[in-house]
């Protein structure tokens, strides 16, 4: 596994298999029609995203660590350049957090699609 072709699939939200459909039916993820929504098979290669009912409750934990990634970001610039009130570092870390929630939320979906399903270049149409 290529941390590479991880990265490529999770920022151009392709499928992890071909890199050629797409994850999520729309590429805004601030859609309020369907920014969240997957196809439930990818486009071109046809891979069954979901392998089984609940299969991204695991993808919870990589959301997780892409979330404390935000904080542990604003901890050490705070620590280092900021120097804010704790009321004003927690209120900044929160609306961060916010914001970036969609993308969190897509991203660690694909990520964990990345650690079930690799690149194969036969796949490609």
């Amino acid at each position: 596994m290529l941390v590479s072709e991880i990265i490529k699939s999770t920022v151009t939200n392709t499928c992890p298999r071909c890199h050629h459909g797409k994850v999520f039916e729309n590429v805004n993820p601030y859609s309020f029609e369907n920014g969240l929504t997957m196809h439930e098979a990818c486009t071109e290669c046809h891979l069954k995203y979901e392998r089984e009912v609940g299969f991204f409750y695991g993808a919870m934990y990589v959301s997780y660590a892409l979330m404390s990634g935000i904080l542990i970001v604003w901890f050490i610039c705070d620590l280092i350049w900021l120097h804010l009130e704790p009321l004003k570092l927690a209120s900044l870390v929160v609306v961060s957090m916010l914001v970036l929630f969609p993308v969190a939320y897509r991203w660690a979906r694909i990520i964990w699609l990345n650690f079930f399903f690799r690149f194969d270049k036969h796949h490609i149409t």
